[in-house]
């Protein structure tokens, strides 16, 4: 029977008791796979399941994935978020949990935003893990002031290295390890000469040496790119007697896209795929996933091949709110040797065929009700720049309540007192529940929906002359900051609970003080400033903070925060 026969004669009638023998399964995968049929009853049929992407919702962009043994791990970008680089863990690329963080002894102060923890890479070669990454000190143009490192450690868990310096001008490094025992290191080469805002001039490779732990040797430019510029993101891959050279292109927006090259020696010349690019959603604004690039690669214990990626699902066609987050794709190595995707074309899916390993869930990881119990932060939470200190976020103090104390503005690059978790669903619903008696107009704490400093809206209590204790709210749009001067008094009532409602591109809060009546505050206010378009790196927030510009440290109790998705 031919592949489409299989096909008809299983999509006809009634089919879910239909039980093909092996053979046929493998007829059927090979001819749905290279017509793009849909294949999802089908699997179910064989019992095998699919990888719903993105796999990492909400701010998860730059992934690169690596497979030890049989387990799989995933560090992301977290540009001025601290703890830096969130490590993710799969055993079956479906279930993914966030295990741990590498960067967790660093300070970004003064740091812009969009700046820090750019593009890390992980890699591991004879029971050792290899973490690279840059700290981008200054990301406009002409210059990068950027400063590439690397760190090493025996377990996924640590203890880590402390950093050690590689180099400098330059972003997005990885670690190639040869099967010869040498080890390169690569980065794009940013020109500053070149004409115009793309200043990115191809790949450089230097070879690192363990022993005297730095680069060494002459430096290699092995890729100029493609029409599609701004090569940046290099990873270097060894297959049938080719090194592959995969790198994303395009612009981190819109036109993002995966080139592939390939080359008998390392040092090339790198021929291009000549179906570059292999996989981007330039031409179609009405995929689901959107901004599709920046990929690398691993192969199963079982023999199936993988691409992790990133990608947005916009608001409205319109506006990357959640960020930029990781995606898996199914490739395939063809007989002429280039890597596709193997649903066939080059459009990312959402759904894609499992591999064929035993399904491994994780337990749930109970982070949508914190109460803060316990003597540490969930690891949910992020802060800007450096870590939460004792002297102004603690959670013994005051026994199951989280205390922050007043810090700087929510324009500030150096000390900021801000706790927050990533948006990771287009609806959700925001909560807390705060104690806070302000003695004057520069004293605020409350609910904030953060992308950066030019970018958030503030839900908070504060002090009016007039009102005494009041609700009101700030927000800052691309940059140009409105009090909305609403100063809903308050005074004499505590707790106060406020809550957001977050729909696509907008939001509604509400408060509730001394456990009363829910009362909204006006009318929706438009979130779509919270997103990549002309902003930055990064993705929206969702969290609470605390202000004293008077510099007496006014400390605010937090009960409970809560996220639910709708």
């Amino acid at each position: 029977m031919s592949n489409e026969a299989a096909y008809k004669k299983a999509s006809h009638g009634p089919t879910a008791a239909i039980a093909l023998p092996p053979h046929r399964h493998v007829l059927l995968l090979d001819y749905l796979i290279e017509n793009k049929l849909e294949r999802r009853m089908i699997m179910e049929n064989q019992n095998q399941s699919m990888i719903i992407n993105p796999i990492l919702p909400g701010f998860n962009p730059d992934p690169c994935m690596v497979r030890n043994g049989e387990d799989y791990y995933l560090v992301t970008s977290t540009f001025e978020w601290y703890p830096g680089a969130p490590v993710y863990h799969s055993k079956d690329l479906r279930n993914w949990r966030h295990l741990t963080n590498i960067l967790t002894n660093v300070n970004f102060a003064g740091n812009p935003d969009s700046g820090s923890v750019w593009a890390p890479a992980l890699s591991c070669h004879d029971g050792i893990f290899y973490f690279v990454f840059t700290d981008m000190k200054r990301s406009k143009y002409p210059f990068k002031d950027a400063h590439n490192y690397l760190m090493t450690s025996t377990d996924i868990m640590g203890p880590w290295s402390e950093p050690v310096f590689m180099n400098s001008g330059s972003f997005d490094p990885s670690l190639f390890h040869d099967e010869d025992g040498r080890k390169w290191f690569l980065n794009i080469q940013w020109d500053y000469r070149i004409e115009g805002r793309n200043k990115s001039a191809g790949i450089v490779m230097q070879e690192y040496s363990p022993e005297e732990n730095k680069l060494t040797g002459p430096i290699y430019k092995i890729f100029d790119g493609t029409d599609l510029r701004k090569t940046e993101a290099p990873h270097i891959y060894k297959q049938n007697g080719y090194y592959y050279l995969v790198t994303a292109e395009g612009g981190t927006g819109w036109t993002h896209a995966v080139t592939v090259a390939r080359s008998r020696k390392i040092t090339g010349p790198y021929e291009v795929d000549p179906q570059n690019p292999m996989m981007t959603s330039v031409h179609d604004k009405k995929l689901t996933l959107q901004k599709a690039g920046h990929g690398s690669i691993v192969c199963t214990q079982t023999g199936e091949w993988y691409m992790a990626h990133l990608c947005s699902r916009p608001v409205k066609g319109e506006y990357s709110i959640l960020g930029r987050e990781t995606a898996l794709q199914r490739v395939k190595w063809t007989e002429d040797g280039w890597l596709r995707l193997e649903h066939g074309g080059i459009e990312p899916e959402t759904e894609v065929i499992a591999p064929a390993l035993p399904e491994h869930p994780f337990p749930a990881d109970n982070n949508e009700h914190d109460h803060f119990r316990g003597e540490e932060l969930h690891k949910t939470w992020n802060t800007l720049r450096s870590a939460p200190d004792e002297s102004w976020c603690t959670l013994t103090e005051r026994k199951d309540y989280l205390r922050i104390r007043g810090g700087e503005s929510l324009h500030s690059l150096t000390d900021q007192h801000l706790i927050a978790r990533r948006q990771q669903h287009l609806s959700c619903e925001v909560e807390t529940s705060i104690e806070f008696e302000p003695d004057h107009f520069l004293q605020m704490a409350g609910l904030v929906l953060y992308y950066n400093t030019d970018n958030y809206v503030y839900f908070y209590l504060s002090r009016d002359e007039e009102k005494g204790k009041i609700l009101d709210i700030m927000k800052c749009a691309w940059g140009e900051f409105e009090h909305l001067n609403m100063k809903i008094p308050v005074e004499g009532t505590s707790p106060c609970r406020l809550k957001a409602l977050l729909e696509e591109d907008s939001v509604k809060f509400s408060h509730s003080c001394e456990n009363g009546e829910w009362k909204e505050m006006g009318v929706p206010i438009s979130i779509s400033h919270l997103s990549d378009e002309g902003n930055g790196f990064t993705g929206n927030y969702v969290g609470i903070a605390v202000q004293d510009l008077q510099g007496t440290k006014k400390h605010a109790d937090f009960d409970y925060f809560s996220y639910k998705a709708k």
